[in-house]
């Protein structure tokens, strides 16, 4: 059980990174250069796809919270989980939601400025991709 739980902890980081980086770094912003996709479209899309990313992402972090408690390994494998954890709990709670009511607002016609939302969301993602890799580092065997 515990080197099934040591192969999990470092292959559920790297799994969990490219996710990342293939949605938000790919994905979200190549979909707007698409022929055809106006905002309205582009602002569907990404909800529907950042909102399954986020549950995967929450379900990743819970396999690696139970693969850590399993492997009970040194406190730099527990302190880049714990970054990562919150690095994404701070996405979901924070800087979704008002993400979500200004799409609410787009959607429904309204003109507005570039929200600074996204910047945060993106640093956040940035951050978290450090923190993805240095917990796979640290849980390398």
């Amino acid at each position: 059980m515990d080197t099934v739980a040591q192969h999990v902890l470092w292959l559920l980081p790297m799994l969990w990174l490219g996710m990342v980086l293939a949605i938000s770094f790919l994905e979200a912003p190549l979909k707007f250069r698409a022929p055809g996709v106006t905002l309205a479209l582009g602002l569907g899309i990404g909800r529907l796809v950042f909102r399954a990313l986020n549950v995967v992402e929450a379900v990743l972090a819970v396999a690696l919270v139970l693969a850590t408690l399993v492997v009970a390994p040194g406190p730099s494998v527990w302190a880049w989980l714990a970054v990562a954890v919150v690095l994404l709990a701070a996405q979901v709670l924070v800087v979704r939601p008002p993400l979500s009511r200004r799409a609410d607002r787009v959607l429904a016609g309204e003109e507005l400025p570039r929200s600074h939302a996204h910047f945060w969301y993106i640093g956040l993602e940035v951050a978290k991709v450090v923190a993805l890799l240095g917990l796979a580092i640290a849980a390398a065997p």
